[in-house]
């Protein structure tokens, strides 16, 4: 059975995740704490620091023997300052090389991340004002306007090079140029995994464009499960340039999507099963005619509270 090592195991992206896994893996899982954001305990974690560069040789143990890992750990800031943004990000991005570095030398096959929508934060004001109608995982390159974002970015950059395993083939380096194994790379930009009917329904003012970029944004949790998992099971996520190297939008398939999921079903063979429109119908018919009574669909669970 393949097993999976799971960072920020008690966090709430994990919540949507471990169900599915523990039915398919042998689970390895870690956190800087001892209970979810519920303060419920969580089966089979860890409580270990992954997040400090200098001691990378006491994190062994964790990759070793491991088939994949799925990196959902994260460092908040400790204020809302940029100097605090910017180095917690920065944190998240030596957490990111820490994960990286660790997998490529423990022998991993696959690492798989959670990425953001936010890593392309920038095109958001052209989607509003309609000069965009769609962006894909290739094209326009990402770009973020904020701290977060931009981490976000950078996992996936530095992804890419590990993927690449050609790190000091271009000369860079002064001595003989050197030659890496190929880490298989996965990067998830994550969406909106929460129920729209407690978070974006209820807010006040409802702005129309904003609660469209919701719906189009919105992940279920099984289908954000079934994305993570093809993710790991893929047999081969080689590029057109033959490095093992993929991002793609961790979203349902939602009528108003505003990010293309066309990569995913095609690599990996992702079959989304949900849609905003049809879950939230009686939310979205309560918005354009007046109070009515709403319902959910039937065996469709629309999520938690939380955002990412």
């Amino acid at each position: 059975m393949t097993t999976v090592l799971v960072t920020g195991a008690a966090g709430y992206i994990a919540s949507y995740l471990l169900p599915a896994f523990r039915e398919r893996y042998t689970l390895r899982l870690v956190d800087n704490r001892d209970r979810d954001g519920l303060g419920n305990p969580v089966d089979g974690l860890q409580v270990r620091d992954v997040s400090d560069i200098n001691r990378m040789d006491e994190y062994r143990d964790l990759f070793r023997g491991v088939d994949a890992v799925v990196h959902l750990a994260f460092i908040r800031a400790a204020g809302r300052s940029h100097h605090q943004r910017y180095l917690a990000e920065r944190a998240n991005v030596d957490m990111a090389y820490l994960t990286y570095q660790l997998a490529l030398e423990e022998g991993v096959r696959r690492v798989v991340v959670a990425s953001s929508n936010h890593a392309a934060d920038f095109y958001e004001g052209p989607l509003r004002r309609r000069e965009l109608d769609l962006i894909s995982t290739d094209h326009p390159r990402p770009l973020s306007d904020n701290f977060y974002g931009w981490a976000k970015e950078a996992y996936e950059h530095l992804g890419f090079v590990y993927a690449a395993g050609t790190m000091g083939a271009l000369g860079f380096q002064s001595g003989p140029t050197t030659t890496q194994r190929q880490l298989e790379i996965v990067q998830i930009r994550i969406g909106a995994p929460r129920d729209l009917a407690t978070t974006s329904f209820v807010a006040e003012p409802l702005d129309a464009l904003t609660l469209h970029r919701d719906l189009g944004a919105w992940a279920s949790p099984r289908d954000l499960a079934q994305l993570f998992v093809r993710s790991i099971d893929a047999p081969d996520i080689r590029n057109e340039y033959g490095v093992p190297f993929q991002v793609f939008y961790g979203i349902s398939d939602n009528t108003r999507k505003p990010w293309s999921i066309a990569n995913a079903r095609r690599v990996i063979g992702y079959a989304p099963q949900d849609d905003s429109e049809v879950v939230y119908a009686e939310e979205i018919r309560r918005h354009l005619t007046g109070p009515a009574q709403c319902t959910m669909v039937q065996g469709v669970d629309r999520g938690g509270k939380g955002h990412r």
